[in-house]
């Protein structure tokens, strides 16, 4: 997403933002929301406002302070109105709506970000999406060596088959350098993974090239250790020519930050949102 959009949809949704009188807490319109999140019928669009509420009671919130169902009046024309139900949203609500929205929706993407912030500056917004890219990543890596883990055991290869592999696939990539020589060269702690500290585009080129591993052994029924660690540095290799070509050497990228601090990170930011942004109780009326 470039900067331009990054301001655009930043600018909507604060527009959007409504105030408690005398309060500090901010509230969203769900049907003026909607639109902003790429969904068109109402319908549609509270199946996923109840699917955040689900989610904010599993996470120990109490859903009626964040999703309150009001009625307001819409113009119909010729200056008749008629009531519409909708609702007010906390922050935390809108973001566990983007959280359980389409993930194809660019704007959901943004609102995941946009709304997980205690603060709503655009270089912290920019700086959270390169991060949760980062998370996100991370776990597709995850997946794709499970997967290729499952698949060489089935073929004759051990969990220390399956280390020398990666580590061969490791050596290809970053110009020579195994999997322990690049853990020593970023300074990373004894017994940390060394993709918990890669930037985004090397986490998705060990994807990338695992992947396409997964495929071929498949497809070519491969047997073995030597036949799957043929494959995979060759893969791997393709993948460093790729990033070559764009000038991107692996080896000499700096690490990042770890990523298990991150998440935790994340954690303690949802947690004060729940804390921090509920909706106040309704007052009885006198009799």
């Amino acid at each position: 997403m470039n900067t331009n959009k990054i301001t655009t949809l930043t600018q909507a949704f604060d527009t959007m933002a409504q105030s408690i009188p005398n309060s500090e807490v901010e509230f969203w319109y769900a049907r003026d929301l909607m639109p902003q999140l790429g969904y068109s019928k109402w319908q549609n669009f509270t199946e996923v406002i109840e699917k955040a509420r689900i989610a904010c009671q599993t996470a120990g919130g109490m859903a009626e302070n964040h999703f309150t169902d009001v009625s307001k009046m819409v113009e119909i024309g010729s200056g008749a109105e008629r009531p519409v139900q909708d609702m007010m949203l906390t922050r935390y609500a809108c973001y566990l709506i983007a959280q359980n929205g389409d993930p194809r929706k660019e704007s959901i993407a943004f609102a995941q970000t946009y709304f997980a912030l205690q603060t709503r500056k655009q270089e912290l917004i920019e700086e959270r999406m390169h991060l949760q890219g980062r998370l996100q990543q991370r776990q597709k890596l995850t997946e794709s060596e499970t997967e290729l883990s499952k698949n060489i055991y089935e073929r004759g290869v051990d969990e220390r088959g399956f280390g020398r592999i990666r580590s061969m696939g490791d050596s290809a990539l970053f110009g020579g350098h195994r999997t322990q020589a690049m853990k020593d060269k970023l300074n990373i702690p004894k017994g940390r993974p060394l993709a918990d500290f890669l930037p985004t585009v090397t986490i998705a080129a060990k994807n990338l090239a695992a992947e396409i591993t997964n495929h071929n052994v498949h497809e070519n029924d491969l047997q073995g250790e030597p036949a799957i660690t043929g494959e995979h540095v060759h893969n791997n290799h393709s993948v460093r020519n790729m990033l070559g070509e764009r000038g991107i050497k692996p080896e000499e990228l700096p690490p990042e930050e770890d990523l298990k601090k991150l998440e935790r990170r994340v954690k303690s930011t949802e947690k004060k949102m729940i804390k921090g942004c509920e909706l106040p109780k309704p007052q009885d009326d006198d009799d």
